[in-house]
């Protein structure tokens, strides 16, 4: 058929119809095939007869099949697949943000009257999501020290999962994955990981035990700062369960973000090289300064967990943390943050710029003691040139009032 002879069941339609009906299946271009998966939105699939719409409908429990935009597009396929392969797991599902993919795995696998034994550690708004939405709905949650020493004490008979984020949300806390795996699996119980800080490259929580691997697809996945998404990856005896449950609510992302992903995905191994060089250059910095007590980073030697950080990851990132001293007045750290001119204020981190927040450790820890220490920043560190974000941090720090000195 010609190029500009449209669709014979076209023939004598008026031009509104003819816009509506044509061009929805082109024929590929001859010749070769994009380097990237193109960006397919549907919200309609159309196919063939009733009878091939309902066989389709008939196997979409069990496989992925293009049968409704809810249901996933050729372009969400696509990031499914590059994530299973990054995690090395079976199948993979997307969400619209990180929590959600939390939120979406503590639905799926928990029942009214069961426990979840979670981490000390875990990313703060995880903690009210065990408070405000399962406390009610009778699932209990209780936790175990960041380092996962004492997790055993807290397992009990109705343990249905054990949920850990390593390295630790903010202070990086080394916890040992294969054994609290061990521990679950004795119980019944499901292993569930928090990878964002990972990003299945440093880090990949399957290979060590875990039934379900969940990332912050917003973070370095995306690397740009510009897309909203969560990712579960399970084993495939944990998979079934988490699919059946997102279908029934109807869980879906945009083509269009899983695109924005996708495209940040190819150049994350790069980044995170350049992300690890920049964070060690400052934090070995940051470890001479008189102003700072303490640098929070797996990859330093002087980090508690380090000998489970060379065992278990094969890299680090652009986040660490470091406590100032704890006789300098309390608005100290407020007064830094302010004075950085490279480093943005700004939730979130993973992308391309450099980041700085307060860390409030009386909140986000409830077995630890941070009482009688110093304040604590959080900087995820970019691309920018290290010395640019040195001499930023520096001219920062220089402000700070001598310790012991009120404001």
């Amino acid at each position: 058929m010609p190029k500009n002879t449209p669709p014979s069941h076209l023939a004598g339609t008026s031009l509104q119809t003819r816009l509506l009906h044509a061009g929805q299946a082109p024929e590929p271009a001859v010749g070769g095939r994009p380097v990237n998966p193109p960006l397919v939105r549907a919200s309609t699939v159309l196919f063939d007869s009733v009878a091939a719409q309902r066989e389709a409908r008939g196997r979409r429990g069990s496989e992925r099949l293009f049968t409704y935009g809810a249901r996933g597009t050729p372009t969400t396929f696509a990031l499914e697949d590059v994530v299973s392969e990054l995690e090395g797991g079976y199948r993979t599902r997307l969400f619209p943000t990180g929590l959600a993919a939390v939120g979406m795995t503590l639905l799926a696998y928990l029942r009214p009257g069961d426990h979840v034994l979670m981490s000390d550690a875990v990313y703060e708004p995880v903690r009210h999501l065990a408070s405000s939405f399962l406390a009610p709905y009778g699932i209990d949650c209780s936790f175990f020290r960041a380092d996962g020493q004492d997790a055993a004490r807290h397992v009990r008979p109705s343990t249905r999962m054990v949920y850990a984020e390593c390295p630790g949300s903010l202070v990086y806390e080394m916890c040992d994955l294969p054994q609290l795996a061990a521990l679950a699996h004795a119980q019944g119980a499901w292993m569930v990981a928090d990878n964002t800080w990972g990003s299945g490259c440093q880090y990949r929580p399957l290979a060590l035990g875990a039934d379900i691997s969940i990332m912050a697809a917003t973070k370095y996945l995306s690397g740009h700062s510009d897309v909203m998404m969560g990712t579960v990856c399970t084993t495939q005896a944990a998979w079934q369960t988490l699919a059946d449950r997102s279908d029934a609510f109807g869980m879906t992302v945009s083509p269009d973000d899983a695109w924005l992903v996708l495209r940040g995905m190819r150049t994350l191994s790069a980044r995170l090289q350049m992300h690890e060089r920049h964070a060690l250059h400052l934090a070995h910095w940051l470890q001479a300064r008189p102003e700072v007590a303490t640098v929070f980073c797996p990859a330093l030697p002087s980090h508690p967990g380090h000998a489970l950080w060379q065992r278990d990851c094969t890299g680090t990132n652009g986040l660490l943390s470091f406590e100032l001293q704890p006789g300098m007045a309390p608005q100290a750290a407020e007064q830094l943050i302010d004075r950085l001119a490279l480093f943005g204020i700004g939730a979130s981190w993973g992308g391309y710029e450099s980041l700085a927040a307060l860390a409030d450790m009386s909140k986000a820890r409830s077995l630890d003691d941070w009482q009688g220490r110093g304040a604590v920043v959080r900087l995820h560190v970019g691309l920018e040139d290290p010395v640019d974000l040195q001499n930023d941090l520096a001219q920062a720090l220089a402000s700070l009032a001598p310790i012991g000195t009120p404001f």
